[in-house]
């Protein structure tokens, strides 16, 4: 059985004819006289009308009130795939993840492949920086995924530490790994990535694909233009990620689009113990892990 409700071809008909609430819109200019002239503003006994904050007058002042769209009309789920809607869906993922992350305390989001094998040596590295995160005093953030999220929440979790997971929809689905503990679900990625950087004192990043490569340069975007401060971005795999810093500095540097200063953003380093050391200075947590 459908979830949704069914209507009679009669209220088909009445909802085809009867004027949408968001149909009448402040931006769609008012019928003009039939001599072709623009009608006076202010006239006495013409209609307006206030919804919210925006003034209709005249033709724009027609239709029915918000309150009877609301309550007396059948809602066909139009209004569900509408900006305005969608508006009111990413601030509810904003206070979803604001509230549920504003008592996390000092955290670190490490990011990497989904495709990174649990036999890869790189998922054993993952697992080691989560551990070596808690053990300094972090909790662990990660995309959620299988792979070296995976790895990072893993260590974290049995580490006894907080292991976070901040997933989102995606035409295939990868779902919440088993190692996170705490989990937000996102719609949009501009929601999930401002948790990243909002409730991180640092980034920790793993070999991976457009994504990571995505989570990076915008990380380094905002260390750049001073959006975020004190905020070490350090990367693991001085083979995997050297050929791309040679390209920023042999391409990007010497056409004048970057400034030289800016590689000193990132810091590559091979083995989790470095990679924890330096975000844990650098957020001022001395590493006393083993």
């Amino acid at each position: 059985m459908s979830p949704y409700p069914r209507f009679s071809a009669a209220d088909d008909a009445r909802r085809s004819t009867a004027p949408d609430d968001d149909a009448v819109s402040p931006l769609r200019p008012p019928t003009l006289p039939s001599n072709g002239s623009r009608p006076q503003a202010g006239l006495p006994g013409e209609a307006t009308r206030r919804r919210g904050s925006v003034e209709l007058r005249r033709g724009q002042a027609t239709g029915p009130q918000s309150d009877n769209m609301l309550l007396d009309s059948p809602d066909s789920g139009g209004f569900t795939r509408t900006d305005p809607w969608r508006v009111l869906r990413i601030q509810s993922e904003f206070v979803e993840g604001f509230g549920t992350l504003a008592d996390l305390g000092p955290a670190i989001s490490v990011f990497g492949s989904a495709r990174t094998a649990r036999d890869s040596a790189f998922y054993s590295i993952g697992e080691e920086v989560g551990r070596r995160l808690v053990a300094s005093g972090f909790a662990v953030i990660t995309g959620g995924g299988p792979g070296a999220m995976e790895a990072a929440n893993k260590g974290a979790c049995e580490a006894g530490g907080v292991s976070v997971g901040l997933g989102i929809e995606l035409p295939f689905e990868q779902g919440m790994n088993e190692w996170v503990d705490l989990g937000i679900n996102f719609r949009y990625f501009f929601a999930r990535k401002t948790m990243f950087v909002k409730y991180a004192s640092g980034f920790v990043v793993l070999p991976g694909g457009f994504g990571t490569l995505d989570e990076l340069f915008e990380a380094m975007t905002l260390v750049q233009t001073g959006k975020v401060t004190s905020f070490p971005i350090v990367l693991i795999g001085v083979d995997y990620w050297q050929p791309l810093l040679d390209w920023v500095e042999g391409t990007l540097v010497t056409a004048g689009t970057v400034s030289e200063k800016d590689l000193s953003l990132l810091q590559l380093v091979d083995t989790a113990e470095e990679a924890v050391r330096i975000v844990a200075a650098s957020a001022g947590h001395e590493h006393h892990a083993s």
